[in-house]
């Protein structure tokens, strides 16, 4: 079986404080590190009250200081948002700090609003658009140093971190492919394009001194519990999460409700479907079997999962569960892959 990690986004549960948050992520990446999870990854997104790793260097570093061996990274840093030579001295300091554990994943979204995309100062004319020129300098800033070379990452030069690209597109697959590096898709939230942006990265993948060949991870959405009911009735802080969004009101994530229908309407019930499509919900059975049949499907290299849930105990007994449902299917995905 392949390798499992968790995407992570330190939610702020209705009537919580980001502390909180913070506090409840880190004791999840200490049980993912003694469940045998691969990697915990945060998510930097901007504005948005029910989110609380937007400063996302600062909590991989709070996380990774907090375990001892599980990979720690950014699921991902949204790279418009910032000139490349801040992230290779952020991403340098955090490897020189906790050496061989620390993986860097880049969006090209802003992760935000565009009123909020403009209160953090990028320019957002060239943002989306440079953003390959913005990787290729990013890489070559964790090279070593070159002779004459007057703009250097301190730390980070000749470091290498692994760098991930991450899409929810073609636009990502396509330039993982000719740069040769591992390739994430949000299949949790965005599951259009999943399969031919998998099959686009794989087709036109080249070789480079990162991989020698085509690695994918696809995110899909788990919330377990003992029964599929008690499973479902958690799943409702996401599914209503999402139709806030919907409506444009994002806010902390909602406690669970026993009826859903009465929150949202037909069409937004078929949004948030059609959005959360790659969802696993329900007993340890229902999630096994569910986890079982999307790999066998998809043919992922890895898997990370991700899933809102409110109450701290279920959230850490919801991966629990995930993590048994693997080790039934089979391995136990110690060996790495490459310097992916």
């Amino acid at each position: 079986m392949i390798p499992f990690s968790i995407l992570d986004l330190a939610p702020i549960a209705v009537g919580a404080m980001a502390a909180d948050a913070l506090g409840n992520s880190l004791d999840l990446a200490r049980h993912a590190e003694a469940l045998g999870y691969r990697r915990f990854w945060l998510a930097e997104h901007h504005n948005m009250p029910g989110i609380a790793s937007s400063a996302t260097a600062v909590v991989v570093g709070y996380v990774a200081g907090g375990t001892k061996t599980i990979r720690v990274g950014s699921g991902g840093v949204m790279l418009p948002n910032h000139a490349p030579l801040v992230i290779a001295e952020q991403f340098g300091t955090l490897a020189s700090l906790y050496p061989d554990r620390i993986d860097l994943g880049l969006g090209r979204a802003p992760g935000t609003d565009q009123l909020t995309a403009r209160a953090l100062r990028r320019n957002l004319t060239a943002g989306a658009e440079q953003f390959p020129e913005d990787v290729m300098e990013l890489l070559a800033y964790f090279e070593p140093e070159a002779p004459g070379q007057r703009i250097r990452a301190v730390p980070g030069a000749g470091l290498r971190v692994p760098i991930w690209l991450l899409g929810s597109s073609l636009f990502s697959a396509q330039l993982a492919a000719v740069l040769g590096l591992p390739f994430a898709f949000a299949s949790h939230f965005a599951p259009a394009e999943m399969t031919r942006a998998v099959d686009l990265y794989r087709h036109r993948f080249t070789a480079s001194a990162q991989l020698d060949r085509p690695h994918v991870m696809l995110a899909v959405n788990v919330v377990a519990a003992e029964s599929d009911a008690e499973a479902r009735r958690h799943f409702t802080s996401q599914q209503q999460a999402f139709v806030n969004l919907i409506r444009g009101t994002p806010g902390e994530i909602p406690q669970p409700v026993d009826d859903i229908d009465a929150y949202w309407t037909e069409i937004e019930r078929e949004h948030v479907r059609r959005t959360l499509v790659h969802s696993i919900v329900g007993s340890p059975e229902t999630v096994e079997r569910g986890l079982g049949e999307f790999v066998e499907r998809h043919r992922p290299d890895e898997l990370m999962v991700t899933g809102h849930v409110t109450d701290h105990a279920a959230r850490l007994r919801s991966y629990e569960i995930v993590a048994e449902a693997r080790a039934r299917l089979g391995g136990n995905g110690s060996a790495p892959l490459d310097r992916a």
